[in-house]
């Protein structure tokens, strides 16, 4: 059964939303119309995404735009800095649309915008939810380099599923970026997200999460794919918490050291509480 959510129809939403237009910023709460945007902008949490609303890939799950991206705005980073400080954040998620049109894939862009936010708010912990930069490590590294505290790359779908899901994506790339992570930096957190009911079987889930373990993620986030329109792909089961319970309890026995999941878990959804309860 499809889920309820909450209307977002609140005063808290429209006061963050005019702080964000009026900095020309955009979250993926909003352009990825997610569930939570209602419950995430009542506590004044959001997750940006920079470096505009096109994306350069077309994934049929996701409802971000796509197309021919703008050039990046230099003042985003000082801006996105601004709107931290006005909401008062402890902890900010910070993502992007895939920009495989510019050489780094944007992580110089990524840390920018990381080096702004802790200039400007020196005890807000920060996550950054990162493309996969086509697989250039050189590219990783720089993020990497920029110190943010979480870095999350969401291997989004069983590997069976990838090239119907996302096809402009690799499954094993994907988690050599995680991986690769701790190699470079072994204090900064990893994490990862995917969705399920788009097909999966209870099996490739549970390789999933043992493929994420072994590339050294700690952190996983489980909910439940809800189709944006009928343009998109078409949700082949709604999972219920009784299962999702089921599948958190595996990821603890794998030995994750936080598992999330739930129907509308999405991968930012209440970040700061998981990080959290990891560095406590």
């Amino acid at each position: 059964m499809k889920p309820k959510v909450k209307s977002p129809l609140i005063p808290e939403v429209f006061q963050i939303k005019k702080l964000l237009r009026s900095l020309n910023l955009h979250t993926v709460c909003e352009e990825a119309n997610c569930p939570n945007i209602g419950d995430c902008f009542s506590r004044k949490t959001a997750t940006f995404m920079i470096m505009g609303d096109v994306c350069t890939r077309n994934c049929p799950y996701c409802n971000v735009n796509h197309g021919k991206p703008n050039p990046l705005d230099p003042n985003e980073p000082e801006n996105i800095a601004t709107a931290v400080k006005k909401l008062g954040l402890k902890h900010v998620v910070i993502t992007s649309v895939d920009r495989d049109d510019l050489p780094d894939g944007g992580a110089s862009h990524f840390a920018e915008v990381i080096k702004k936010v802790r200039e400007l708010n020196p005890n807000t912990t920060v996550e950054v939810l990162i493309p996969d930069f086509k697989g250039n490590l050189d590219a990783l590294k720089i993020v990497v380099e920029a110190n943010p505290d979480v870095i999350n790359h969401n291997i989004e779908t069983v590997k069976e599923l990838y090239r119907k899901v996302r096809p402009q994506g690799n499954y094993k790339r994907s988690l050599n970026i995680i991986k690769a992570v701790k190699k470079l930096n072994g204090n900064i957190v990893t994490k990862s997200g995917f969705m399920v009911g788009l097909g999966e079987t209870k099996e490739q889930i549970v390789q999933l999460l043992i493929d994420l373990k072994e590339s050294d993620c700690e952190v996983v986030t489980i909910g439940q794919y809800l189709q944006p329109s009928k343009n998109h792909l078409p949700v082949e089961k709604y999972y219920t918490e009784e299962e999702f319970k089921e599948f958190e309890s595996i990821g603890y026995r794998i030995g994750f050291k936080e598992v999330f999941s739930g129907i509308l878990v999405r991968s930012s959804f209440h970040a700061g509480e998981v990080f959290e309860k990891i560095k406590s």
